[in-house]
């Protein structure tokens, strides 16, 4: 585990090496948290650059970037999951150097109780069920918040605000779950505020029919040109002149969720092909073949550590 995260710092040390500015700064040390989003989720279920990723090529063209992980974001995580890892021996390293965090929790408590049928552009969900979820997700978030100021006392925390999922739903289907989804970013933004960590609001870069940010209508993840959006939304609140430009957007490198987890087996000595679990895709909610929109980060059965042997480096 040290020795990956080693080549992570030391890999991204070398884009640090030109700073866009001659004045001195402190290198940057940062650490993203969090579900699918963070992880670089793409919309055809693979893991590439996401917005972490591109806040982190940007920060070292501008500033010396010490280190980046997102070795604590995991596609599947819901707010309590995301709790749970920063309370991990492994996390209290990453995030006790951190000067720099950005969290997306809360979105798998909400949309996983959404029925999304792509082919009819239909959503559906339980309002009751919907609003328990809401409040189970404002105290995971309340914690890991507060946990966070105990666990990095030296670092800015962002709160990465949610974008509407659907955009291909039919436009007399949106308004109820951009409605729920209103409210988790209304939530995501008190608790950051009570806690004195900056909110990120993506949703208005988005609004309710970005297609060509959301293209698969089977699926909610962003494609690159949404991370893009969704990093710049961050870089307003960071720092001004910061942008990631059309021009640095990195070239795809898709690694498939069974690749993933065949380098993992060959990290622990496993023969490829037999990791435990690596026979078969994992399953998701709503997959493609069913017309239903897949959820952000439905993989629970992926083991955590598979995502941190093949992050792309950007």
């Amino acid at each position: 585990m040290k020795k990956t995260i080693s080549m992570v710092a030391a890999g991204l040390l070398l884009l640090a090496g030109n700073p866009a500015s001659a004045e001195p700064q402190t290198p940057a040390v940062y650490v993203a948290i969090g579900d699918s989003l963070a992880a670089g989720q793409t919309p055809n279920r693979s893991i590439d650059s996401g917005y972490a990723d591109l806040i982190a090529q940007e920060l070292g063209r501008n500033q010396p970037l010490a280190f980046y992980s997102k070795d604590l974001a995991f596609p599947g995580f819901t707010a309590g999951d995301v709790l749970d890892s920063i309370e991990s021996d492994e996390a209290k390293e990453l995030l006790g150097s951190a000067n720099i965090i950005t969290v997306s929790a809360g979105a798998n408590d909400l949309l996983r109780l959404v029925q999304a049928n792509a082919a009819e552009g239909a959503l559906s969900f339980e309002e009751i069920q919907a609003d328990y979820a809401l409040n189970a997700a404002r105290e995971n978030v309340r914690e890991i918040l507060s946990g966070l100021e105990e666990l990095a006392p030296s670092a800015e925390v962002y709160v990465m605000g949610y974008y509407f999922a659907y955009p291909h739903a039919r436009a007399s289907q949106k308004q109820g779950t951009a409605g729920q989804l209103e409210q988790l970013n209304a939530i995501l933004k008190q608790e950051a505020e009570r806690t004195g960590a900056i909110f990120v609001d993506v949703a208005e870069r988005f609004g309710e029919d970005a297609v060509e940010l959301v293209p698969n209508s089977g699926d909610v993840h962003p494609n690159i040109a949404g991370y893009q959006e969704m990093a710049n939304a961050f870089f307003e609140h960071y720092a001004g002149g910061f942008e990631v430009e059309d021009a640095e957007l990195p070239e795809p490198a898709p690694v498939t969720f069974e690749e993933i987890q065949q380098m993992q087996g060959q990290e622990e000595g496993e023969p490829s092909g037999e990791a435990e679990g690596a026979e078969e895709e994992p399953e998701m909610e709503g997959a493609l073949d069913d017309d239903s929109a897949a959820k952000p980060s439905d993989s629970k059965k992926l083991d955590f550590l598979a995502i941190r042997q093949a992050l792309p480096l950007v």
